[in-house]
């Protein structure tokens, strides 16, 4: 298996709620240098009518520019559009985050990049390079995987070790091929990197990577994935 070209960017079009307000920035010049098409508007109810009017891939709550929760504005967005992905920006821990009707909530202070990392695996996949084998869904083109409730950005030798894993599903790999394949060389006189590499799938996918359901370990062999059970 050759190495895989990964591009960092997807770009996508992203409804903005934030207030304006000169003692922070906004995220709009940010967003907009990305590459992402970018909508902002001052409030929830014009974000409703934005959304009423034009087809919107994400919404952005910039709740603390707001001096708000954000709260009302979420639950009001899922009632006419429940399959809407929405990031929450608050400057607080909320009291029961669980019941708040955002799938990513960020608690400042944060970076640019850690917003686009969270973004991007909500974003709709526009390329043919979406893997899926039972939960596991792999998009090799933008470094992030999937498994039920867990998503993690990934680094692009994690990503063609999971593709790796994935095209053998169910199947045995034997450590030494397995590392060959990944790092692609020929030297295999200490693989314990591959060890490390399993550990930070298993994180990224696992529910408890102590105890993997997915990514197994078969003694004096491999490694193999199996999501059969």
């Amino acid at each position: 298996m050759g190495r895989e070209t990964v591009q960092t960017l997807m770009k996508g079009k992203i409804l903005l709620i934030e207030g304006k307000r000169a003692d922070r920035p906004s995220f709009f010049n940010g967003l907009s240098k990305k590459g992402y098409q970018v909508h902002s508007v001052a409030s929830g109810k014009k974000a409703l009518d934005s959304l009423t009017n034009e087809s919107q891939e994400i919404i952005l709550i910039d709740a603390s520019s707001m001096r708000t929760t954000g709260i009302r504005i979420c639950n009001a967005i899922k009632e006419v559009s429940p399959m809407m992905p929405i990031v929450l920006v608050v400057d607080s821990e909320l009291d029961d985050p669980k019941k708040v009707q955002a799938e990513v909530i960020l608690t400042e202070p944060f970076t640019l990049q850690k917003l686009l990392n969270r973004i991007r695996p909500l974003l709709p996949s526009k390329n043919n390079d979406l893997y899926t084998v039972g939960p596991v869904q792999l998009d090799v083109e933008h470094n992030w995987v999937r498994c039920g409730m867990h998503q993690a950005q990934l680094t692009p030798r994690l990503v063609m070790l999971l593709r790796v894993l994935m095209d053998s599903e169910g199947q045995v790999i034997n450590r030494e091929e397995l590392f060959k394949t990944v790092w692609e060389t020929e030297y295999i006189g200490d693989t314990r990197t591959l060890d490390v590499h399993i550990s930070w799938l298993r994180q990224a996918i696992e529910e408890n990577p102590r105890r993997p359901r997915y990514i197994k370990t078969v003694r004096g062999l491999g490694y193999k994935l199996d999501v059969s059970g």
